[in-house]
């Protein structure tokens, strides 16, 4: 497979979307979901090891595809819509979902919502939606609306994109050239012409106004139907807790774990790896009616 992509768009109620695509046009599609304030060039290198169709969409507000309308926010379940119309207009009674972080949460839960439109579902680093305790409940409620009435802080304007690169390794902690690849496709030239700013929408960094709780969260994972492959990064993420991972993982009727040495984004880092295990469960849980690998 040509490690290129084909640039797409979708076209959803009043949003436009952005994606990139690999593998044959008419083959059954891989449906890619990327992480928070990253974009479809996190799977750019795992997409073209993977032998299929993989579409990877920018999420609502980030990369290049539109921002949520002004006097609105990013509301979570918003997303599971947006996933939903991106489905349809695929053509698709059924697909496949690979999502990463955040794009793992939003694919978990969207399997677990959707049973009959998901047909196997890979997850890297992320299994269902993020959880807090109940007794955090009016903070979280609080800082989020203060999040909303405060004035709107100008975009940080960069020099060189080289000069976000290298903030974006540092933050990420994964290599420059990984660094390159979301920052390519997720910056701009900023308003005046003179220096770069990301093209997020900055609405995205927004504490949300609620989260559920773990038992919510594991009651929500125990409907996903799909069988699932879960790949967890070693050592693991602080916001990613073996032990509440474990007790989601024995909730879920179909799911396999395999744990790599890595960080967050391996499937950047090390994607010839994470590759050879995703290719792997796919050949073996093909189901009836779709190739076991396609062109």
């Amino acid at each position: 497979m040509s490690d290129t992509p084909r640039a797409r768009r979708f076209t959803l109620r009043d949003l436009s979307l952005a994606a990139l695509e690999w593998g044959d046009p008419d083959a059954p599609p891989l449906l890619a979901l990327h992480g928070w304030l990253d974009n479809a060039a996190s799977f750019a290198r795992l997409a073209p090891r993977l032998g299929r169709r993989v579409v990877a969409i920018d999420l609502v507000g980030h990369g290049r595809s539109d921002h949520r309308a002004a006097g609105t926010g990013y509301a979570w379940a918003d997303y599971l819509a947006d996933i939903d119309g991106v489905v349809d207009a695929l053509g698709a009674s059924r697909i496949d979902l690979l999502g990463h972080s955040l794009g793992a949460t939003l694919a978990s839960t969207y399997a677990a919502v959707a049973p009959t439109r998901v047909g196997r579902l890979v997850l890297i680093e992320g299994l269902g939606p993020v959880s807090a305790p109940a007794e955090g409940a009016l903070e979280q409620l609080a800082k989020g609306l203060a999040a909303r009435t405060a004035a709107s802080r100008p975009l940080r304007v960069f020099a060189t994109l080289d000069e976000v690169v290298a903030v974006r390794e540092r933050v990420s902690g994964f290599s420059r050239e990984a660094a390159r690849l979301i920052v390519e496709r997720g910056t701009h030239a900023a308003p005046d012409g003179d220096g770069v700013v990301w093209s997020s929408d900055p609405r995205l960094t927004w504490s949300g106004l609620q989260r559920f709780t773990e038992e919510q969260a594991r009651a929500i994972v125990a409907g996903i139907r799909a069988p699932t492959l879960l790949v967890l990064a070693d050592p693991a993420a602080p916001y990613l807790p073996r032990e509440a991972i474990r007790e989601r993982t024995r909730r879920v009727a179909d799911i396999e774990v395999v744990t790599l040495p890595g960080h967050h984004h391996l499937h950047l880092d090390d994607a010839d790896t994470v590759a050879g295990v995703v290719r792997d469960f796919l050949d073996r849980r093909a189901l009836p009616g779709t190739d076991a690998v396609n062109p």
